[in-house]
């Protein structure tokens, strides 16, 4: 287990004894994530390293927006927390990870996810005047960070971020990572987990992954989704402009900690939304 003596000191205090029962880390990143039996229960550790920003995220998620999904039993239920440890507990919620199964493919999982959304989405809505120029200037620092976008593209890219308006935008609260990979089948009913990317930012954001992703190559998919969801929240002219910053993260991102695959696809994402858009 990779956690710093404060969090083994923490999780001993917590859940003396618990038995690790499977490592669920995903590798990319520097968070630990263990299944652990403890009583006759099992419960989930998320644990940062010094690096982290995730755990706080996912602290002010348990703590301000969940209720909604944790009182349905859609969501792990927090049972301790240490921001500065950056050490989460949470139960155990049963199901089988959606991504790379038949469920995948199912348009009522769409359709549950779009209705699990709009209720996280629907609790708070505020104003803010400054989250366009926010997302250019990280989308810049990205190109300007090291990357394989062709010199020729990424000057293009700059010179089209920098041509942007900066309207006012409506924030709510948002996963900042709702796909397959974050949600739970069990026994025909769609739970969330993973909350580290929670954030309040325009509800448009979290149709991001499904776009480039499963939406791509199957528009029933998005059907369903935009069903369960209601209204879609992606007028054209903000939501290229979301395309165009999501593509340049996932590429740069991706290319600093190694994840070939994720570059290969943010690449593709940037032809993609410039083939679209070519003047974006």
């Amino acid at each position: 287990m990779s956690l710093t003596e404060q969090q083994r000191e923490l999780l001993s205090e917590w859940l003396p004894g618990a038995e690790v029962v499977k490592d669920h880390s995903w590798g990319l990143v520097g968070t630990t994530v263990l299944e652990l039996l403890h009583g006759g229960n099992r419960y989930v550790v998320k644990a940062g390293d010094e690096a982290d920003g995730h755990i706080a995220r996912e602290l002010e998620a348990h703590h301000a927006w969940l209720k909604p999904w944790t009182t349905l039993g859609r969501a792990p239920e927090l049972v301790h927390g240490d921001e500065a440890a950056k050490l989460i507990v949470t139960r155990y919620l049963p199901g089988e990870l959606v991504v790379g199964t038949s469920s995948e493919h199912e348009p009522d999982t769409y359709r549950q996810a779009g209705q699990l959304l709009a209720q996280f989405h629907g609790q708070l809505a505020i104003s803010d005047d400054d989250f366009e120029a926010a997302e250019n200037r990280k989308a810049l620092y990205w190109l300007n960070e090291p990357h394989r976008i062709a010199p020729e593209i990424a000057e293009q890219l700059r010179a089209t971020i920098a041509a942007w308006p900066t309207p006012s935008t409506t924030l709510v609260p948002t996963h900042g990572d709702w796909q397959p990979r974050n949600w739970l089948m069990h026994e025909g009913t769609v739970s969330v987990i993973d909350f580290g990317r929670a954030a309040l930012r325009p509800a448009y954001t979290d149709f991001g992954r499904l776009a480039v992703q499963q939406f791509r190559t199957e528009p029933a998919l998005e059907a369903a989704f935009l069903d369960g969801y209601g209204a879609d929240p992606r007028d054209p002219a903000t939501w290229q402009r979301q395309r165009v910053r999501d593509a340049i993260g996932t590429a740069c991102w991706a290319h600093r900690v190694g994840a070939e695959d994720f570059e290969q696809q943010g690449l593709r994402m940037i032809t993609d939304v410039l083939a679209s858009h070519p003047d974006s």
